[in-house]
C-alpha cells in the first residue's frame, strides 16, 4: 500500500512540471495565448454600474463557451474610470487584459483633465450601445419630464439630481436638460456615485430626487414600482421600455451611451489581433446575445480602423458637449 501511494507521489510530483511545462510550450508555439487562457476583464467602477455588468455578462458568455479559460473581473472605481485607466496605464505590453469603457470614461478624462487619455490605450472593439433614463422615487411629485424641467427653469441648484461620474453621460443628460429650458448647466446639483447600486439606494431613500443613468441599472426597481421612469435620452421609443423620449416629451435631449472595450498600450498586431478575435467569438455567442435583450443593448460591434475612427468621433464631440455645458 505504501508503495503504491509512493508512486502516486512520484507520479503527481513528475506530471505537474510536465503539465505546466506543456500549458508553456504550446503558448510559446501558439497553441495557447495568455488571454484565452486567463483574461482579466478590468472594470474602472464600483460593482453594480453599467460597466461591470457588461463585464460580468463578458464573463459569463466567454467562460460557458469555452472562449477564455478563466475570466475573472476586477473592479478599480474612481473618477469617472480614470483610476482603472491608469491601472492599465502600469499594465503596457500585457495581452491579457480588456478594460471595459465607453463615453462615460471620455468625460470623465474632461471633468478630471487626466494626464492619461484613450490615445494611450489600444483600442479593441465596441460592444453595445444603449440610452439614458430618468427615473424618480414612486411617491415623488415629479410626475413627469415637464416637472423636472419646470423645477430646474425656476432653480437648477433645488433639484438633486444622482447619476454615475462626473462628466458622463448621466451628467451630461442633467445638464443638456438644463441647457434646453434656458438654466445653467453648471448650477444643476448633480450628486455622483460610484456605481449603479450607490444611485438606487439613494433614489430610494430619497436622498436624491431625480436619477440618470442607463436603464438597465434601473430596471427592477421600475418593474416593481419603486422607482418610475420618466424619459428616455434615445432618438425614438425602445422596444419593451415603456417610457417617452425627452425628444418626444418636446425636449432636445438626445444622448447614446457606447460601452467597449481597449487594452494596454504596447501590443503587437498580433497580440491585437487575439484580443480582437476573443471578442468576436464572444459577442456571437447565445448568451451574450441575450444579456442584449436582457439588458436592453443594441449591439453594435466595431472593430480594427472602423472602431478607432468610431472612438475618435466620440472623444472630440463628447469633449466638445462636455465644455460646451461648463461640466
Amino acid at each position: 500500500m505504501q508503495n503504491r501511494r509512493l508512486v502516486t507521489v512520484l507520479v503527481f510530483v513528475v506530471a505537474v512540471p510536465l503539465l505546466v511545462a506543456a500549458v508553456l510550450q504550446a503558448r510559446a508555439a501558439g497553441g495557447i495565448s495568455n488571454a484565452r487562457s486567463g483574461l482579466t476583464l478590468l472594470v474602472p467602477a464600483a460593482p453594480g454600474g453599467g460597466w461591470d455588468t457588461v463585464a460580468r455578462e463578458l464573463q459569463r458568455a466567454m467562460r460557458e463557451n469555452g472562449v477564455v479559460t478563466n475570466p475573472r473581473v476586477v473592479n478599480v472605481p474612481g473618477a469617472g474610470g480614470t483610476i482603472g485607466l491608469s491601472q492599465l496605464d502600469q499594465m503596457q505590453g500585457r495581452d491579457d487584459v480588456l478594460m471595459v469603457m465607453g463615453t462615460v470614461m471620455i468625460g470623465g478624462i474632461v471633468v478630471n483633465d487626466s494626464a492619461l487619455t484613450l490615445a494611450d490605450t489600444t483600442p479593441v472593439a465596441e460592444l453595445a450601445e444603449d440610452y439614458e433614463a430618468m427615473v424618480v422615487p414612486a411617491d415623488s411629485p415629479f410626475q413627469s419630464v415637464d416637472d423636472v424641467a419646470a423645477a430646474l427653469r425656476e432653480d437648477p441648484g433645488a433639484v438633486a439630481i444622482g447619476g454615475g461620474s462626473l462628466g458622463g453621460t448621466d451628467h451630461l443628460t442633467a445638464g443638456l436638460l438644463a441647457q434646453d429650458v434656458g438654466a445653467d448647466p453648471a448650477a444643476v446639483n448633480y450628486i455622483p456615485f460610484a456605481g449603479g447600486g450607490e444611485a438606487v439606494n439613494a433614489l430610494l431613500s430619497s436622498s436624491v430626487d431625480v436619477g440618470i443613468s442607463g436603464y438597465v441599472e434601473f430596471a427592477d426597481q421600475v418593474e416593481t414600482g419603486a422607482l418610475r421612469l420618466l424619459a428616455l435620452s434615445a432618438p425614438e421609443p425602445q422596444p419593451g421600455i415603456d417610457a417617452p423620449t425627452f425628444i418626444d416629451a418636446g425636449y432636445d435631449v438626445y444622448l447614446p451611451n457606447f460601452r467597449g472595450v481597449v487594452a494596454p498600450r504596447g501590443l503587437d498586431e498580433e497580440q491585437v489581433g487575439e484580443l480582437t478575435a476573443i471578442v468576436e467569438e464572444t459577442v456571437a455567442t447565445p448568451e451574450w446575445q441575450d444579456a442584449l435583450q436582457r439588458n436592453q443593448w443594441i449591439g453594435a460591434v466595431k472593430t480594427g480602423p472602423e472602431y478607432q475612427e468610431f472612438l475618435d468621433a466620440e472623444v472630440e464631440r463628447t469633449t466638445a458637449l462636455a465644455e460646451e455645458l461648463g461640466l
